[in-house]
């Protein structure tokens, strides 16, 4: 499916997640290091639960128009992240593969370039665990932490950015 960013200049391509490799997408998630800061993720993860995932993930675009990309940068997969609807917030998800940790906030920066041009998305929230320890780049891009939120059991730091157009 074509990239639906493709009006931004980016050295980074966006595809569905349908469109990559099971086997890509199992490695990344099976990785301790990706899990380390994910309290919600399964344990394991296999053909099964990656289509189950992709499933839920492609839902998401149905549904409201709008949610996770695969990020490629020279059609090498780099991890998964977009924009999810939570409740009436657009909450802006992120996960990386460990090899391309270092490229979160370019990343980052070109989602925040698309919230701006879509008129969906007056602000993005970001949810992220308490073991996150360093967040100076969220504040280097003006998010704003707004407090904490129990999710699934879980508790997370909630961040908001307001996304007007430029």
């Amino acid at each position: 499916m074509a990239s639906m960013m493709t009006d931004f200049p980016q050295t980074f391509s966006y595809r569905r997640l349908s469109d990559v490799d099971p086997e890509l997408l199992i490695a990344h998630m099976s990785d301790p290091k990706t899990a380390e800061h994910m309290p919600l993720m399964p344990d394991s993860w296999d053909h099964s639960t990656i289509a189950k995932f992709v499933a839920t993930k492609e839902a998401a675009w149905t549904q409201d128009g709008l949610g996770h990309w695969a990020i490629l940068q020279d059609d090498r997969y780099l991890g998964w992240g977009g924009f999810q609807k939570e409740g009436d917030e657009w909450d802006l998800g992120l996960v990386l593969t460990p090899d391309s940790f270092g490229l979160g906030f370019r990343i980052t920066r070109d989602m925040i370039r698309f919230a701006k041009a879509d008129p969906r998305i007056p602000y993005a929230t970001f949810l992220l665990p308490p073991t996150r320890q360093n967040l100076g780049a969220l504040r280097r891009i003006g998010a704003v932490q707004i407090g904490t939120i129990d999710y699934d059991g879980a508790t997370f730091l909630k961040f908001r950015l307001d996304t007007p157009p430029d």
